[in-house]
């Protein structure tokens, strides 16, 4: 026989409630200011700002005009897509009952892949309608998303979503979870939330500063966006291991097959990335003249 399972003292960890944190920042009258809402402001103008910075060197792919209205673009992009992308791949029969569910972005539910897609769409638009580079334009976008990834992180976990699976690892965390009897403190998870923000936030922007200030990646279109859409696949695959996984999706073919929703949406990502990343060597000398004063061969 096994040797009997030894109980766990919960109190030794650390419970969300103390930590003094709450999804709302700031009440102003009826309206309530959340710290996710900020979190996608704060991505979308700092990206915007690091735009600006990187679209300095030589080789950029567009004028300070276009980097304007594509913020445009691609920020209706990230709140469309991605809002469609949660209702569509992660709970669909649900909002179809509940359709003006929709429409409470401020709750929380959004899905990055249908925020890569909606994105992705807007870019591509506009560079048809500006007769630019669609591929050299993604990869300067993508440079200047990691920033609205680690700030969305740090906002799942101040709503006490998307937590991690259960543990006893010393820096676990107890969230307060729906039960039959009301919301209570569940067991010790793993704050994955604060994992992807390192991985998907910090790691993933040095990976792509590094490419962009120290390689000639910039000049070799699709390689950026490809080690993007690649490590973010790679990193978001491996965090779902110790990631609760979806309650909708239980019993269902996607669960039974081993891997959770959001490793199924990764696998494409990760192969479209390592082929964008392997094949754009090949298209550097079908780069455009810079808008500047220097060309690239």
């Amino acid at each position: 026989m096994g040797k009997p399972l030894q109980a766990v003292d919960n109190s030794r960890f650390v419970a969300f409630p103390d930590l003094g944190l709450s999804p709302v920042a700031l009440h102003i009258g009826p309206f309530d200011l959340r710290w996710y809402s900020l979190a996608y402001l704060a991505g979308i103008f700092i990206g915007y700002w690091y735009l600006l910075k990187i679209l300095k060197q030589p080789g950029a792919p567009m004028d300070r005009r276009h980097a304007d209205d594509l913020v445009f673009y691609a920020a209706l992009g990230i709140i469309f897509g991605g809002r469609l992308g949660y209702v569509l791949f992660y709970n669909f029969g649900e909002y179809l009952r509940h359709p003006l569910e929709i429409l409470k972005l401020w709750d929380g539910g959004m899905s990055f892949h249908g925020g890569v897609i909606g994105t992705s769409l807007g870019i591509i638009y506009y560079a048809w309608k500006q007769k630019l580079n669609w591929l050299r334009l993604h990869d300067y976008v993508a440079c200047c998303v990691p920033f609205g990834l680690g700030f969305g992180r740090l906002a799942n976990l101040v709503n006490q979503e998307l937590w991690g699976a259960p543990t006893t690892v010393p820096w676990a965390v107890r969230f307060v979870e729906p039960t039959p009897l009301g919301p209570m403190l569940g067991p010790p998870r793993h704050p994955s939330q604060l994992y992807e923000a390192v991985l998907e936030g910090l790691l993933l922007f040095a990976i792509l500063a590094f490419l962009f200030w120290r390689t000639k990646a910039r000049y070799e279109p699709g390689k950026l966006v490809g080690a993007f859409i690649f490590f973010y696949g790679l990193f978001r695959f491996g965090v779902e291991f110790i990631r609760e996984p979806d309650a909708q999706f239980a019993g269902t073919m996607f669960q039974n097959a081993g891997l959770h929703m959001g490793q199924w949406l990764s696998l494409p990502m990760i192969l479209g990335g390592l082929y964008l990343m392997l094949t754009a060597p090949r298209r550097r000398t079908r780069v455009e003249p810079t808008l500047g004063t220097e060309s690239v061969a």
